[in-house]
């Protein structure tokens, strides 16, 4: 697809895509060369401290959706758009005392799999699985078609090859270092996204002036200023609730509960949501800067980093470039590590090959990130609908998931009926809504039929979990 202008030609971009590119794949097989079994290639060895577990947490949640999506919700929802991204920040805080009951329920736990498995049975823990790797996949997907989207706006580079080449990128230093070099890269470019978005908002502020903002606005998009939109204010709470879904019960996060040391998850994870809290809400505004700029968007999702790209210019948009290369990067290595750890760990060894040694499961798990890899790059290439579109499809399917993790940990009268009624009837009448209402409704009806039957099934068949059966190494 061709765009109206580039910030920087195509090829200063093929440059900065190149050296970008080689510095992560060098530092990930690095870092990767601590990976001396598969304790250290999925779980970093279960030794992350404080800064590289809320570093590792805060640039994963810091995906090209914060800074692409975020902005999109601020052009289409308003001033309500900016604050429906943010409230994804209390999956991260909410997450923090769940991380260190995990740690302490599961000391030798792998996954989020093994917590539906040894909680509620095989059954519920198929249909789970069956959510969290189609959701997992999803999100891959938005990450890659994201990659394509940045790249041609800002450099003019194709799509299909912008796309290619972030993707081809993760799944070679992940394949090398795993969960060690993803967490490795991930602090470095968490102080990139960081350092870069300050100076963004710094250049915006400094030449963009308030009033003539809010007048275009009101002028020409005057929804946009409406405290009482139904649709914004229904995203708020979709949003919120989407957030709670994916954290709570993605293997990206629990992979890292496990990793982390002992009392280290609840720490992390608070610090990584503060950290996380103003960037969308930073990425958003610049959006509503876009009319008074004159800048024609031609695409929701591209407005980030075309204005941020706008108003820095030439050196402002290197910096812009490496930014949405660090978001993306930082969630698509914890994608492939964390779904591939999921299915070599819950399909492969669990369900076809128990006596699988460690040597065999690395080759196992080195072919199912090869074809995670090529799977995305193969739904990334049509362009199917908008970033917010394709990830929202999976959003009442992970907020069915929140209500049975959470009084799975904590209630020991939690029991299977609820959690698989939960999910199921959450995710099919949640997904009624996406194609019916829209799809910033699905995630909040997802999870409140989830919440509804988990309540009820919980009231009329109680259980009485014995915690002990949680941990496996004494079994």
């Amino acid at each position: 697809m061709n765009h109206q202008s580039y910030i920087i030609s195509p090829e200063t971009g093929w440059i900065l895509l190149a050296v970008l590119s080689v510095i992560w794949i060098v530092l990930g097989i690095y870092w990767g060369k601590k990976a001396k079994n598969m304790d250290g290639f999925m779980l970093a060895g279960r030794n992350v401290g404080l800064a590289f577990g809320a570093a590792t947490a805060m640039a994963t949640w810091v995906t090209s959706n914060t800074t692409m999506l975020a902005p999109q919700f601020a052009l289409q929802l308003g001033i309500w758009g900016m604050i429906a991204y943010s409230t994804a920040s209390f999956g991260l805080f909410l997450f923090a005392p769940l991380a260190n009951r995990i740690k302490d329920l599961m000391p030798t736990g792998y996954t989020s799999g093994d917590f539906i498995r040894l909680r509620y049975g095989r059954v519920t823990w198929y249909i789970f699985l069956a959510i969290s790797i189609f959701y997992g996949f999803t999100w891959l997907v938005s990450m890659g078609m994201a990659g394509g989207i940045l790249m041609n706006a800002i450099a003019g580079i194709p799509y299909t090859w912008g796309m290619t080449v972030i993707l081809a990128v993760c799944v070679i230093y992940t394949l090398f270092g795993g969960l060690y070099a993803v967490i490795g890269t991930d602090f470095i470019q968490s102080l990139i996204i960081l350092v870069g978005i300050v100076i963004v908002g710094i250049g915006v502020l400094w030449q963009v002036d308030f009033s003539h903002i809010y007048t275009n606005v009101i002028e020409e998009k005057p929804m946009l200023m409406n405290a009482l939109m139904p649709a914004a204010i229904m995203a708020v709470f979709n949003n919120l609730l989407f957030g709670l879904g994916e954290v709570f019960h993605s293997n990206v996060w629990w992979s890292r509960a496990f990793a982390m040391r002992k009392k280290i998850g609840k720490k992390a994870y608070l610090l990584s949501g503060f950290f996380w809290f103003p960037v969308p809400i930073a990425a958003g505004f610049i959006a509503l800067t876009s009319g008074s700029l004159g800048i024609n968007i031609t695409s929701p999702d591209m407005v980030g980093p075309l204005v941020s790209s706008h108003v820095l210019g030439q050196t402002g948009a290197v910096i812009v470039f490496a930014v949405f290369f660090c978001s993306l990067a930082s969630s698509i290595d914890s994608l492939l590590a964390a779904t591939s750890d999921l299915i070599t760990e819950d399909i492969y060894r669990k369900m076809i090959n128990p006596k699988a040694n460690e040597k065999l499961l690395r080759r196992v798990s080195t072919g199912i990130i090869i074809g995670l890899g090529f799977l995305a790059w193969a739904f990334c290439m049509p362009r199917i609908g908008t970033l917010a579109t394709v990830l929202f499809f999976a959003g009442p399917m992970v907020g069915s998931t929140i209500w049975p993790i959470v009084t799975g940990l904590f209630w020991r009268k939690a029991n299977a009926k609820g959690a698989l009624l939960g999910m199921i009837l959450g995710s099919s009448l949640g997904l009624i809504a996406y194609f019916v209402l829209g799809w910033y409704t699905a995630s909040l009806i997802g999870a409140a039929v989830s919440m509804i039957t988990v309540l009820v099934c919980t009231y009329l068949f109680p259980d009485n979990f014995d915690w002990e059966l949680m941990n496996e190494s004494k079994h």
